[in-house]
């Protein structure tokens, strides 16, 4: 009642008077999923950090379903013989206990004294069991006599209480019960040894004796400790055995894994003929039949493709190449035109306009369709030179008139090693750009960092949107789709990064934050490894 009471004293007094306690809110049961998912992916979290191989993993789980299976079974194995060993020493013990005191305290004369009990006592300890003798019993005379077969080792006051009271209850005779006394036992312990003490009280027509027994049984102790150290000793050989067992499991595992992954780290490299040698029915088998499979499927598609786009390179190719003889003649014809435009009748030169304006942009297309092809092809090559970039940029905007419109800051002297006609393309359609979308004045600025050249062409325009910006390079994109139609052929910028691409370098877009776009080209300062010395660039 008293730990009741306490835990009833330990309630929350601070709630509302009125309240129950089943009023508090419980958490929604997706709050509480939620966080048994947090703490699982915590769990799996640390589990990985601890265990970052698949093959420790495999040893530690073996190791630790060893060492499960062999502690069970030792433990069930040691509680098994620990009841055994006990149970045949005890038995083995009472039942010499009970027929000494029938063999030595039956044949006692009815008028003994305390002599002939203790000469009792002394024989029933004599037995091959080694256990000592109380008897207490009331002699002829009315006196009470205890006797023991040794002291001071065993008196009446080692016997536990309870086990002396249940000893002298005398119990209802019935068809259950034949005998008004009965045989008891209880395990003691004695300066940090296991004894065993039983007692009886002799059933006779006068008052009888009552007899305790107290047998020690260090030696089942003994016999216990060795096993169980022997359990040990092989749960140690099983858990190393296992452990082994695992390392060879776990190689034959990861093998196969290995080789899959080799496998598809080539196929990642472009080699999509990379195989792997399948041998028998298990999922890992199956799970490289399957990725041949796939690869096969994988090296078909993309011969497919290979072969399209080596049809569609060649298609434009050709049509370019057809296009530029009519296309010379056109040209011709245009420039004729032009020169009379002045002297043709008023109606006429609008049109006579559109025509030469037309034509050359159609020509610029053409040029850049070619050019595009010779990338795609990988049959570009660079033809080097030491090139003066500040007369490269000067030389670039004067040939296109732009110099009014374009502010150079750029210090003479600094010379790179790279194509010349490439890095006027690049700078060409920078600019243009610029002049075209942002308007002028262009600034382009230049300067070095280590072994590398920037070029800056930052435009006085509204800027490039956000959602654009990603797409700039981007063949034939246009920021609006209401607006199919512009100057320029949708190609300039594409070729400008392809050209800095094979230099070594890039081109990169942004806003300024004194608003207009910003385009800066990074290229190294000398392209040698990249360049070929003495070849012809091909036109």
């Amino acid at each position: 009642m008293r730990g009741r009471r306490a835990a009833a004293d330990g309630e929350d007094r601070t709630a509302a008077p009125g309240s129950r306690p089943w009023d508090v809110p419980l958490p929604r049961r997706s709050e509480r999923t939620g966080t048994v998912r947090g703490a699982a992916a915590r769990a799996r979290g640390w589990l990985a950090g601890i265990l970052p191989t698949l093959r420790l993993r495999l040893v530690v789980v073996f190791a630790l379903v060893a060492l499960t299976a062999a502690c069970a079974a030792s433990g069930i194995a040691y509680w098994l013989n620990r009841d055994a060993v006990l149970t045949r020493a005890q038995n083995a013990a009472l039942k010499d206990f009970r027929k000494a005191m029938e063999d030595d305290l039956g044949q006692l004369p009815e008028d003994f004294d305390c002599a002939q009990l203790r000469d009792a006592a002394r024989a029933m300890a004599g037995s091959t069991q080694d256990y000592e003798v109380v008897l207490r019993a009331r002699t002829a005379d009315g006196r009470l006599c205890a006797v023991a077969s040794s002291r001071p080792e065993f008196t009446l006051a080692d016997v536990p209480a309870p086990l002396r009271e249940t000893v002298r209850r005398r119990r209802e005779v019935d068809d259950n019960n034949r005998y008004p006394y009965h045989l008891y036992w209880q395990r003691v312990v004695r300066h940090e040894d296991p004894f065993l003490v039983g007692g009886a009280r002799l059933i006779g027509p006068r008052p009888a004796p009552t007899g305790y027994m107290l047998k020690s049984l260090a030696p089942e102790r003994d016999d216990l400790s060795s096993l169980a150290w022997s359990l040990g000793v092989a749960t140690a050989l099983a858990l190393i055995g296992a452990m082994l067992l695992a390392q060879a499991a776990a190689t034959t595992v990861l093998r196969p894994v290995r080789r899959l992954g080799d496998a598809a780290r080539q196929l990642g490299e472009g080699k999509l003929d990379t195989r792997l040698k399948v041998s028998g029915t298990d999922e890992l088998a199956q799970l490289s039949r399957t990725f041949n499979h796939t690869a096969a499927s994988l090296e078909e598609r993309v011969a497919e493709l290979s072969v399209r786009e080596a049809s569609s390179r060649r298609f434009v190719d050709d049509m370019s190449h057809e296009l530029r003889t009519p296309l010379t003649a056109i040209s011709a014809v245009t420039e004729v035109l032009e020169e009379e435009q002045d002297n043709l009748d008023p109606m006429i030169a609008p049109a006579v306009g559109l025509v030469v304006s037309e034509t050359r942009r159609l020509g610029d297309l053409v040029e850049n369709l070619m050019e595009v092809t010779r990338f795609d092809a990988g049959t570009v090559r660079l033809v080097l030179d030491d090139v003066d970039v500040a007369d490269q940029i000067t030389a670039c905007i004067d040939a296109r008139a732009w110099l009014d419109a374009v502010q150079l800051d750029a210090e003479r002297g600094i010379v790179v090693r790279l194509d010349p006609r490439r890095l006027d393309v690049i700078l060409a359609n920078l600019i243009g750009n610029a002049l075209k979308h942002g308007g002028s004045p262009v600034r382009v600025s230049v300067r070095t960092e280590g072994d590398r050249l920037l070029v800056e062409v930052a435009d006085n325009g509204p800027g490039i949107p956000e959602d654009v910006l990603p797409h700039v390079f981007d063949r034939f994109y246009k920021a609006s789709a209401s607006r199919p139609r512009s100057e320029g052929s949708g190609l300039g910028l594409s070729i400008a990064l392809a050209n800095a691409h094979i230099h070594g370098g890039d081109i990169t877009a942004a806003n300024s934050a004194d608003g207009g776009a910003v385009f800066t080209l990074r290229l190294p300062r000398d392209a040698r490894d990249l360049g070929d010395e003495d070849g012809e660039d091909e036109r």
